[in-house]
């Protein structure tokens, strides 16, 4: 392996940083480099000796209990020090609330160049990163490399395959470094409400937009969902305007790839379709005809939701018994 040409993998989100192993590995082996993910938290020894089962040859662990909660300087300080002292040539960061704003940090510091919410990652003829993504909100996909290094991308939840874990041989460096004092401090967190399963996972989701009516008609949906076994999702206007939901489906909220994708009632604005741009069946139930996501549905039924759901529901039923 090429020494200074390590690709190196981090995120405060479990799932997220077993993603990045994944397309990490394929480009360290391309440009025949280390694959090393960063581990910076309390208690953490158990889960850095995991990740070499994900394919990390390398994992450098932070582990103390200052770490124990994300704090944006403490962590960009240590995450900047082993940069500084490693050089790694690749740096993938989970694009998280926390990940894509340290992401920023950490190249400001390094006076490099950052790409956000990378949804697709290759190396091009001369070794360099390229990395792809959504632009003008869902309008194009942007396609950049870097002309400095190292290169820094954020990549979002379920961009890439999870790999799996297979028995092999890494390397856990532990280190003992100080963080900056932080310029801020917690003073009280609240949970926040969110669905008790992750939309991101869902092999079938019911979505619905304005054309639902009241917050209590969503039952329709659930009821639909649960004989699919599948989740609800809904647009963005019901979480953000009506605050029917804490969360929504699209380009500033969950971006998704069910097997099936109903979309009930969504007019189907561009954010909107770039959330479900990797569903593998889109269909679309709405009484206006001329309504955009039909443009984008693999099937498309006019009609009014309150009818279609409940009959479309009995007649699932009927097919599964």
């Amino acid at each position: 392996m090429s020494e200074g040409k390590g690709v190196w993998v981090f995120s405060e989100n479990a799932d997220l940083t077993l993603e990045m192993l994944g397309k990490g590995r394929e480009i360290a082996d391309k440009v025949g480099a280390e694959l090393a993910a960063v581990v910076i938290g309390s208690n953490a020894a158990d889960w850095a000796n995991e990740l070499v089962k994900y394919g990390a040859d390398k994992v450098y662990l932070v582990d103390n209990a200052m770490f124990g909660r994300f704090q944006a300087e403490a962590y960009l300080s240590v995450l900047h020090n082993l940069v500084v002292n490693y050089k790694p040539e690749t740096v993938l960061i989970g694009s998280t609330k926390n990940g894509k704003p340290l992401a920023a940090r950490l190249a400001t510091r390094l006076e490099v160049g950052c790409v956000p919410d990378c949804s697709r990652l290759g190396v091009d003829e001369k070794g360099r990163l390229v990395g792809e993504r959504i632009t003008y909100g869902g309008n194009a996909v942007a396609k950049l490399t870097f002309k400095t290094k190292p290169q820094i991308v954020t990549v979002p939840s379920r961009a890439f395959e999870k790999p799996q874990p297979k028995k092999r041989s890494g390397q856990v460096v532990k280190l003992d470094l100080k963080a900056e004092q932080a310029k801020t401090e917690v003073v009280e967190t609240k949970p926040l409400e969110t669905s008790s399963v992750r939309i991101e996972e869902a092999e079938a989701i019911v979505s619905c937009g304005r054309g639902l009516e009241k917050k209590e008609d969503r039952v329709l949906l659930d009821e639909l969902a649960a004989v699919l076994c599948g989740q609800v999702g809904c647009s963005r206007p019901l979480a953000e305007d009506r605050k029917w939901f804490s969360e929504w489906v699209g380009l500033s909220g969950h971006k998704v790839k069910p097997k099936l994708y109903i979309a009930c009632g969504i007019s189907g604005v561009i954010q909107h379709v770039a959330g479900i741009r990797d569903a593998k069946v889109v269909v679309a139930i709405n009484k206006d005809e001329q309504a955009p996501i039909f443009e984008v549905a693999d099937y498309g039924v006019v009609g009014n939701l309150y009818e279609i759901l409940p009959a479309l529901k009995e007649a699932l039923k009927k097919q599964l018994q």
